[in-house]
């Protein structure tokens, strides 16, 4: 099962990075082109955010149920996990900063929703998934992750 799952976290993140850099394109269009806010932008929008909430509850099941990693940090004890740098990666850096990206995303998302000036819309909505972006760029262990991983 932890194959699968990590699988799965694995090719779902390519659609949560795809759909980031769609939102944030169409915003900053919108906002610097200063045009309205449509359906669309807000569908978008969820279908985003939608992502980004499953691939953290997919995550969480991987770090909390099947992953090695995991694991060994509760086993061990965070004094021994902090001192070995990769285990802290996936025990605490990757974790950690792939949830306040979410609620970065979450927090751009709810800021624009309940914005009346379409300007503002597109405006918090860039500013977020750009600061969401970034983090889920620098947490993404490339140096060690295949672009698509099969097993």
């Amino acid at each position: 099962m932890y194959f699968t799952t990590l699988f799965i976290h694995s090719w779902l993140r390519w659609v949560v990075l795809i759909l980031a850099i769609w939102v944030i394109i169409r915003s900053l269009s919108a906002w610097l082109g200063k045009k309205d806010y449509l359906a669309s932008d807000n569908r978008l929008a969820i279908f985003f955010i939608a992502f980004m909430h499953l691939q953290l509850v997919i995550g969480l099941i991987l770090y909390f149920v099947y992953s090695p990693m995991g694991l060994a940090a509760f086993q061990q004890g965070m004094g021994s996990v902090m001192k070995n740098g990769a285990v802290r990666y996936w025990a605490v850096e990757h974790i950690f900063t792939m949830v306040v990206a979410v609620v970065l995303a979450q927090i751009g998302r709810t800021r624009s929703k309940r914005a009346v000036n379409p300007i503002a819309k597109h405006k918090n909505l860039a500013i977020f998934t750009i600061l969401a972006l970034l983090l889920i760029l620098s947490r993404i262990p490339w140096e060690t992750a295949r672009l698509f991983r099969l097993s």
